[in-house]
């Protein structure tokens, strides 16, 4: 089963590079991409998984209806981007769950980076999708993870896709900066071994992002995005459902795992 899946959030990334970006600009900027998904997906009649932040939530109320409308799973992506506190688990729960009248399931942190499984379980979380279990300099450094799905402290962990044996990551900037064949021949291995493929992106991927002055991203953030973002993803699910590749929710998923 593919496991597409987009983390819809305040657009901040800027912030990172120096730059300054009003507020509304950062929800504008994202909202944009999150319909570019949307409708992409509906092109291709497949389901994925929305990890939001209540911030982007309350938002973006029409986004979230349509979202849980059409069948695709809602889950929590922190309550801000780029502020954590372990009360904010079990907050952004509950405050998802107000917004979109659906269970709140699973949880990933923002930027993927350690979270406490104790307090994932505490806060009631069936699974958790926040490793990387790759290494990236300055980043990551997971190869002492698992590479497949797992438990630990009663909690579901499914880590991101990495190709078997070198671990190369399968996430978005990859999408991005490498040849589109590569791309697919990883994604068809991983596949393979695995039965199963976990990738994640972002809805501001989705917008024009080559404006240096304004967002400050080097070319290996900015490569691809906008309309040739679009058209890569469009036809990496074209070419997913080529080779009859299934797609589902997280949820879903662990219903399969379960049997």
């Amino acid at each position: 089963m593919v496991l597409l899946s987009f983390d819809i959030e305040e657009f901040d990334m800027p912030f990172e590079y120096d730059r300054e970006i009003s507020f509304e600009d950062q929800i504008s900027i994202s909202r944009e991409g999150t319909i570019a998904i949307l409708d992409l997906l509906e092109k291709y009649k497949v389901k994925a998984t929305f990890f939001c932040t209540v911030t982007f939530a309350e938002n973006i109320p029409d986004l979230i209806k349509r979202i849980t409308e059409t069948g695709h799973e809602l889950a929590s992506h922190g309550y801000y981007h780029s502020d954590f506190k372990p009360e904010h688990l079990l907050q952004s729960k509950l405050k998802l769950e107000e917004l979109s009248g659906k269970e709140i399931l699973g949880y990933r942190m923002a930027r993927m980076m350690p979270v406490d499984e104790v307090e994932i379980q505490k806060a009631g979380y069936t699974y958790n999708t926040s490793i990387n279990p790759t290494y990236l300099p300055g980043r990551y450094n997971n190869f002492n993870i698992s590479r497949t799905f797992f438990t630990k402290e009663k909690v579901l962990q499914i880590p991101a896709s990495v190709s078997p044996i070198v671990r190369f990551p399968l996430f978005w900037l990859s999408f991005h900066n490498l040849p589109l064949s590569i791309y697919k021949f990883l994604v068809s291995w991983t596949y393979k071994k695995d039965n199963y493929l976990n990738v994640y992106f972002h809805p501001w991927e989705f917008t024009a992002l080559n404006d240096f002055k304004r967002f400050g991203f080097p070319k290996y953030v900015s490569k691809n995005t906008g309309v040739d973002m679009i058209e890569r993803m469009d036809n990496l699910i074209s070419w997913m459902k080529e080779k009859k590749y299934s797609f589902g929710t997280f949820q879903e998923f662990i219903e399969t795992i379960k049997k």
